[in-house]
Formats: C-alpha cells, sequence, structure tokens
C-alpha cells in the first residue's frame, strides 16, 4: 500500500483520513488506514486544516453554524455590544448552556439593562483565504478519487502513478509552484434546509462530485454549506469551467441534470 500524496509506503499508518475536515462536520467522508500515510495526514491537519479552519471567515461560519471541533468545541466569536464595546461569545453543544458572554465591566448596564443592547457579531463571509482553501481542494479531490477507488487495487494504484495528477498532488501535500485557483460562489444560503421524506428538516453540511467536460478537463465540485468551491485537477486553469457555468446557465454541477 503507498500513500496518495508521498507516494511511500503506507501500511502501518493507523490514522483514518477525513476528505472534508471533521470540523467542518464531516463524519462519513473518510478513506481507510493506509490511503494516506499518518505523516501526510498529520501535514494536512497542522499546516493546511487548521490554519484554514482557524481564520476569521471559518470561525465565523463554525460560530454561526454551530459546528463543533474533534473536542466538541465550537471556536468564540469576538462581538461588540453597546457604543463598540468588546463581547466574546462561547457557544455550546453539550451541558446546560447554549452560549455565554463575556464583557468587561463598563459593558455590563448594556447586558442588563431593560433594554439590554444587542451583541453585534461578525457575519459570514464567502471568500475563504485563497491559498489554504485551494489546497484543501487540491487534497480533498485526490480523495475523493481515491474514496471512489476503494475495493479497486489496480484502479487505487494506477491513481498513485498517474503523473498528470502529481502537479496537484504536491501543491496539496508540499505547496509546490504558483497558487492553484479554484472558483468560489454561493449557490444557496447558507440556512437553507430540506425536507427528507421521513419529514426531517436537515441542512446540507457538504457535498461533492466531479466535472468531466467535453475538452477533457476533470473539475472537483465541492459545497460547504453552500459555497461552491471548484477546481480544475489536471491544469492551473478555470477558463473551461467559467465556460461550462455560461453554457449552463451558471448552474452547479453538483444539481445540474438532477433533482434537487
Amino acid at each position: 500500500m503507498l500513500c496518495l500524496f508521498c507516494k511511500r509506503d503506507s501500511q502501518g499508518s493507523r490514522s483514518v483520513e477525513h476528505v472534508v475536515p471533521e470540523s467542518l462536520g464531516n463524519t462519513t467522508m473518510t478513506l481507510p488506514a493506509g490511503t494516506v500515510c499518518d505523516a501526510c495526514n498529520n501535514y494536512f491537519a497542522v499546516k493546511v486544516e487548521k490554519p484554514l479552519l482557524e481564520s476569521p471567515e471559518l470561525i465565523a461560519l463554525r460560530f454561526h453554524e454551530t459546528i463543533p471541533s474533534k473536542k466538541r468545541r465550537i471556536p468564540p466569536l469576538l462581538g461588540t455590544v453597546g457604543p463598540g464595546l468588546p463581547a466574546f461569545v462561547q457557544r455550546y453543544v453539550d451541558g446546560n448552556f447554549m452560549a455565554t458572554i463575556s464583557v468587561e465591566s463598563d459593558a455590563l448596564p448594556y447586558l442588563i439593562s431593560e433594554k439590554p443592547s444587542v451583541v453585534n457579531l461578525p457575519a459570514l463571509v464567502d471568500n475563504w483565504p485563497a491559498v489554504l482553501a485551494s489546497r484543501l481542494m487540491a487534497k480533498a479531490a485526490l480523495e475523493s478519487l481515491a474514496q471512489r477507488l476503494l475495493g479497486n487495487p489496480i484502479g487505487m494504484r494506477s491513481l498513485v502513478a498517474d503523473p498528470q495528477l502529481d502537479p496537484i498532488r504536491e501543491y496539496g501535500r508540499y505547496g509546490s509552484g504558483k497558487p492553484w485557483p479554484i472558483s468560489q460562489r454561493r449557490i444557496y444560503d447558507v440556512e437553507k434546509s430540506w425536507t427528507l421524506s421521513t419529514g426531517e428538516v436537515v441542512q446540507r453540511v457538504w457535498e461533492s462530485d466531479f466535472l468531466y467536460t467535453s475538452f477533457g478537463e476533470v473539475y472537483f465540485v465541492l459545497a460547504i454549506f453552500g459555497l461552491e468551491l471548484c477546481i480544475n485537477l489536471l491544469d492551473r486553469d478555470l477558463r473551461g469551467y467559467a465556460a461550462w457555468l455560461q453554457t449552463n446557465n451558471h448552474a452547479s454541477p453538483l444539481y445540474h441534470g438532477k433533482n434537487s
């Protein structure tokens, strides 16, 4: 067994790999231990996912959508109360409290008066940090291909050995070369919900698919709470994707020709 990224022997690896980070709500889209070696798994967690998840854009998303980390913690958010006084807000998924607010003494009157002031919190921002997001997409694209090939040893060996995928493989794992461009656009509201056949109302945390164009291009498309990210696996070029969107009235590849 060879690692999908460094191509070294990974038979002794024990870490299950999450295609989308657990701290973005993914508990099911995983790869068995050894598909990605422990060293590469740890590298992505520390050097790519952690700084992205700790960016202001992702902290706001995780806070507003109550997305806990592996340790069941939601990142706190710094807001303001009254005339711009700082208010530190912490949300919880467990325990007796939904949230707590920490303020300096001069802000207390605005919280305990008969007409308390609203706590103003940073709004969601759709433009994620470009380089970190594109490296995450490079990783997720290759791992999604691997997930489709599980149980097919010949296909997995071909995926690891394919020289066409080495540039995006090395960019994701080592940051090699100039930044790989990605598309970011909102395809539905972050709070949009769907009603299941059981009557349960749910949000879609993430969804993904591949787009194969008539030009021989392969794009990986991933939506997280309605923010659609897209990357070209074979080239640092999004013109084919832009052309596909133009031809298809800017429909998302995740829904084009499908029931939503």
